[in-house]
């Protein structure tokens, strides 16, 4: 399941968002990928010891983690801290597959989602599509500054080459409550449905069926 999350950041979010990045020091992409990435991955990180981390976190993070689309659609048990990339002309990552289990020793978690938010416009940069691949074909996505894309960590990914400009994003990763992506998008078009009930029939017999089957399936399936 891939979902579009309008808004994650609003334009004054963005703007010291913008800001900060402006003034940091970025490093090689590479000292954060595997073995295998390294081969393909061709842009630039925050580096992890910048003053502005924090701060950006804090932006990012606390707007992500309350956006309903967010909630609903990941199902978050854990989200780890996001990395903040830059890509200017000439560098792109190239196809490839997300680890499976990341983080460090004590604190791992596994990768079920992916989550890229854009920091800076489509009319600030060209090429830089995000191509997610799934069975029915290759999905482009070059969204809005502020909006932010979720997919399956599970599927195989790359971002074209920048020719102009410079593309900015945040990418993190989730651990959902329910490890299996079929049953995690079964549960979030059950929650559409759910929240359509609560509000135009929120007394009715039928409205209460759905919500307690909805919230059963997430008892049932959830792996806490």
């Amino acid at each position: 399941m891939m979902l579009h999350l309008p808004s994650v950041l609003e334009s004054n979010q963005l703007e010291a968002v913008q800001q900060l990045l402006a003034d940091a020091k970025f490093v090689d992409g590479k000292l954060s990928a595997g073995t295998a990435a390294q081969r393909v991955k061709h842009n630039q990180e925050l580096d992890k010891r910048a003053k502005q981390v924090d701060i950006l976190n804090n932006l990012v993070m606390s707007a992500l983690v309350q956006h309903p689309v967010y909630r609903a659609g990941a199902l978050p048990l854990r989200v780890a801290a996001p990395y903040y990339a830059r890509y200017k002309p000439g560098m792109a990552y190239g196809d490839h597959l997300d680890d499976p289990i990341m983080g460090a020793d004590g604190e791992l978690y596994r990768s079920d989602i992916a989550l890229t938010v854009f920091l800076n416009g489509p009319d600030q940069y060209d090429g830089g599509e995000l191509i997610i691949r799934t069975a029915f074909g290759d999905n482009a996505v070059k969204l809005a500054a502020g909006d932010a894309v979720m997919y399956p960590a599970s599927s195989r990914h790359h971002v074209n080459q920048v020719t102009r400009g410079e593309r900015l994003v945040a990418v993190t990763w989730v651990q959902s409550l329910v490890r299996d992506p079929m049953r995690r998008e079964l549960l979030y078009e059950l929650h559409l449905a759910r929240e359509k009930l609560l509000k135009i029939s929120p007394e009715a017999e039928e409205t209460a069926q759905v919500n307690t089957a909805y919230m059963n399936l997430i008892r049932m399936w959830s792996d806490i």
